[in-house]
Formats: structure tokens, C-alpha cells, sequence
């Protein structure tokens, strides 16, 4: 078996990128919230103002795997870190060093960027994941700070209370 190509993500890649996104969304059950779409990940990759970046695994000329990414500040350091929003690998593929080499291209990118680290969240029922991670010397950050998230009508009545007080200046 021929060693898997990393590169950086093309627009023509979006489906097969978007279809494996599917892929991974079935496998961590949250099908339910897959709610973007294929132009709206090229936006998001190749529009104007903050972007994505991503990479692609390709063996044979088949995409089989990819890493979505993009820079977080940490404030406490005043450095950028790598976030990684996702990485996903074909089942097929799993085992053949795939994963590992877009983690080490993207180890890559971190450094080069003079970037302190690199962040991701695993799901903790995700063993096979977890595995992975640790094999390659990645550590758990916290297991004392909590996720929280501001969406939909509780994120409306709060952006409401910012421009009620714009509106009273």
C-alpha cells in the first residue's frame, strides 16, 4: 500500500471533504446538528474574512482522510495555537499511518508558524480516538474546566441586552 499525500485542502477537494464530514459526524452520532453545507464550507476555506485552513490525505488519488484547523490566541502566553476542529480517517484507512500523518503535518505547520501548541477535543466514549492521541504523546489539558455554549434563543436574548444599551446611548 502506497503512503497516504498530505496537502493543503483545494476547493474542487470540498464534497469529498463535505461527504467525509458526513462520515464523521454519523461516527461520533451528531448527524443531527450537520446542518452546513458544501458552499458553505468553501466559504469558509477559501472566502473573505477569518478562514479555515485544511489538509487532505490522498492515496491512489482518492481522498481518504482531513484536518480542519484554524489559529487561537491564548491569552495567557500571548501566543497562537493550532486548533484542530477536526480529523477524520476513512475507516478503510485506519491503521495505515494516515491519521499520523496529517497530525505530523500539522505538528508541522504549528512549529513553522511559531505557534505554541496544537488543541483538539475528543469525545471520552471515542477509545479508538483516544488511543491515537496518547500513542503520538498528547496529553489531556483539563479534566476540571467545563464546555459551556451561548446558542440560539439564549444567544439572541443576550446579543438583545447589548443593543438595548445601544440604543438607550
Amino acid at each position: 500500500m502506497s503512503e497516504a499525500r498530505i496537502r493543503p485542502i483545494a476547493a474542487a477537494d470540498v464534497p469529498r471533504v463535505h461527504q467525509m464530514l458526513g462520515g464523521l459526524a454519523e461516527y461520533e452520532k451528531m448527524t443531527d446538528i450537520l446542518t452546513g453545507t458544501p458552499e458553505m464550507l468553501r466559504e469558509a476555506l477559501f472566502g473573505q474574512g477569518p478562514r479555515l485552513e485544511g489538509l487532505v490525505a490522498e492515496r491512489d488519488g482518492s481522498l481518504v482522510g482531513y484536518a480542519l484547523f484554524y489559529p487561537v490566541f491564548g491569552s495567557f502566553r500571548a501566543r497562537w495555537r493550532l486548533w484542530l476542529e477536526d480529523l477524520y480517517v476513512e475507516p478503510s484507512e485506519r491503521g495505515a499511518g494516515t491519521g499520523a500523518a496529517l497530525m505530523a503535518e500539522l505538528a508541522r505547520i504549528t512549529l513553522e508558524r511559531g505557534w505554541f501548541a496544537m488543541d483538539w477535543e475528543v469525545i471520552d466514549w471515542n477509545e479508538p480516538a483516544l488511543r491515537f492521541y496518547q500513542a503520538l504523546g498528547s496529553s489531556e489539558v483539563a479534566t476540571d474546566w467545563l464546555r459551556y455554549r451561548l446558542s440560539g434563543d439564549a444567544l439572541q436574548a443576550v446579543a438583545g441586552r447589548a443593543a438595548a444599551k445601544t440604543e438607550k446611548r
